[in-house]
């Protein structure tokens, strides 16, 4: 049945909405697809509700191709599986807890890892039943703490889960291989350029792990890659090639000079090229510093742990790569009040003689990569007004260990060839994750070998955002008047739309849209009498269905204009090869 633009539940927007930030959040919204229910919450309208089942029919095609089994689990689920593998602590605030009326508690599910694990131990308990791969399309809940971009960043999402379940490794090996050719296929179909990086597993577990990234110049993800070895990885995934020690023999003692207001690395490298100039006349430059940053860790149960990060003074915390290390916790800047709980830190002036565990502060000491036993550096003295010249890791001072939580640049060197870096964003839109046995072990999920022993199972992890997709694809197939949706996923075939008042017009355009429906032609049809034509056009190139038939005046001569939403070409054509030609032009 037609989709009648005079009865169908849609009103399009002239104006942007005032919070969106990405085009596929102001488009969605404005063409009628979308609506805001509270901040990161949205209603699914006619129009966008079909893009959405097209994303879960391309995908679950793909999942049953490659002979995966769909099943569907509650989203209001009891609290034990997720106690059992620590993650109802683990998850903190970013899970929706609440109470039956017996006050047993239950989460909203952010993923079914324990779901998918347990229904397997409740109905398999052999080696023959194996490998086995089942999946989900469903909502999913998260309380994101700052909800943005529309569909990109929501608290109510949903997404295609899906789990593996082998005997051995090898087994896992082959199903992860399953899921990524079935995922390559999934994001080939819907129509965006992408990229598969190396990632990270983060608080899911397990060993090797892949993303999908859509290629967006506003996307939050940062991604690099090599173009001499082909090497691309999200920057939280990125190990530092870390430098040869160097020998420590005839370098100058470790020496403190007074370097008043020099709080930040730009006054000291100023202090420093001034007073204290190196004697191989070489400028100091913020690469021969040493930054220590000092935040506060927050664990799941609550407790809190200062964490110092050693970086040369050239770069910065990468907020992102430093969460991807210490997940599950937390963590936030040092304020005042921790400050004043560790007197022994000279604020602005902090250097590694009071930082360690076994130091004056007893604060973990965690350094870059990059410094490495010989280097030698200007740092805080844990003095006001003072630093200490040609401190040498591995000599006078070392770390509880190393962390990558510095930036990645563009340029720095890539750890498969040390070939330069490239940088470029990304959206996440699949994430593939060898977990191995974590899951099965916490809920023990065993079966019987081939020797009549148990065996813990071991398990793969797949994703995809199934309502980010439909984003991803806005972000990515839209201009200046509106979206402009790929054949596969548009919302209707055909745009048909009426200009005029001439009854003729409409009774025609009517019976267009009755041959192409007979024809197996999705239609949307502006039937509307009361608006006018430049409206109509307008309200077109919003929505963006790739074809817009328009009937109007030329029907007097016998033609109908066909219009490619993509290229904007546009042609006549007789009326009498109307459907022929528009057939045609769809593909049909």
């Amino acid at each position: 049945m037609a989709m009648r633009m005079s009865s169908l539940f849609l009103r399009t927007l002239r104006e942007d909405p005032a919070d969106a930030e990405v085009p596929s959040h102001r488009l969605l919204v404005r063409a009628g697809y979308i609506r805001r229910v509270s901040p990161g919450i949205y209603t699914w309208l006619p129009l966008g509700l079909k893009v959405l089942r097209r994303v879960e029919t391309i995908v679950r095609e793909e999942m049953d191709a490659m002979g995966a089994q769909e099943l569907l689990f509650p989203a209001l689920l009891p609290k034990e599986p997720y106690e059992a593998t620590g993650r109802w602590t683990e998850y903190g605030d970013n899970i929706f807890r609440l109470q039956d009326r017996k006050k047993n508690d239950y989460l909203l599910g952010p993923t079914h890892e324990e779901l998918f694990t347990l229904a397997v131990k409740d109905l398999f308990s052999s080696y023959k039943d194996l490998p086995l791969s089942i999946y989900q399309i469903q909502t999913k809940y998260r309380d994101e703490a700052r909800p943005r971009a529309g569909l990109l960043r929501g608290r109510e999402f949903v997404m295609k889960d899906s789990y593996s379940f082998d005997i051995d490794d090898e087994g896992l090996e082959k199903a992860y291989q399953q899921h990524r050719d079935a995922y390559i296929k999934i994001f080939d179909r819907l129509g965006f350029h992408y990229v598969i990086v190396e990632a990270m597993a983060g608080a899911m577990g397990g060993s090797k792990s892949e993303e999908f990234l859509a290629t967006a110049e506003n996307g939050e993800d940062t991604y690099v890659r090599c173009d001499a070895c082909g090497f691309a990885a999200n920057v939280e995934a990125v190990r530092v090639p870390a430098p040869e020690a160097v020998t420590v023999d005839g370098l100058p003692a470790a020496h403190v000079e007074d370097t008043p207001d020099t709080p930040t690395i730009e006054t000291l490298v100023a202090a420093a090229n001034s007073n204290h100039p190196r004697a191989d006349g070489r400028a100091w430059t913020a690469a021969d510093t040493l930054k220590n940053v000092l935040v506060m860790l927050t664990h799941p149960d609550g407790t809190r742990e200062p964490l110092a990060i050693g970086v040369p003074g050239d770069r910065e915390v990468d907020e992102k790569r430093l969460t991807a290390q210490i997940e599950p916790a937390t963590f936030t800047p040092f304020e005042e009040k921790d400050f004043a709980q560790h007197p022994t830190l000279a604020k602005g002036y902090i250097g590694p003689g009071v930082l360690g565990a076994d130091n004056a502060s007893g604060i973990r000491y965690l350094l870059d990569p990059r410094i490495v036993a010989g280097t030698s550096w200007i740092t805080g003295a844990d003095e006001p007004g003072k630093h200490v010249f040609d401190l040498v890791a591995g000599r006078d001072f070392t770390g509880d260990g190393t962390i990558e939580a510095a930036d990645v640049r563009a340029g720095d060197a890539c750890p498969s060839c040390e070939g330069p870096l490239q940088t470029a964003r990304g959206i996440e839109m699949g994430h593939i994750f060898q977990l191995g046995r974590k899951y099965a072990e916490a809920l023990d999920l065993q079966v019987l070998d081939q020797n009549g022993k148990l065996r813990t199972v071991t398990m793969g992890s797949y994703g995809v955002g199934v309502s980010r997709a439909v984003a991803c694809i806005a972000e990515g197939n839209h201009d200046e008047f509106g979206l402009v949706w790929p054949r596969g996923i548009t919302p209707a075939d055909v745009h048909i739309v009426a200009t005029g008042k001439d009854d003729d017009v409409f009774t025609y355009a009517e019976e267009l849209t009755r041959e192409l429906e007979a024809n197996g032609v999705e239609v949307l049809f502006d039937d509307r009498k009361s608006v006018s034509p430049g409206v109509k056009f307008k309200d077109a190139e919003l929505i963006g269905v790739p074809t817009i038939v328009v009937v109007g005046r030329g029907l007097a001569d016998g033609e109908i204009e066909i219009k490619d939403r993509r290229s904007g070409e546009r042609r006549n054509v007789p009326t009498g090869s109307a459907v022929a030609e528009v057939l045609a032009e769809i593909g049909g």
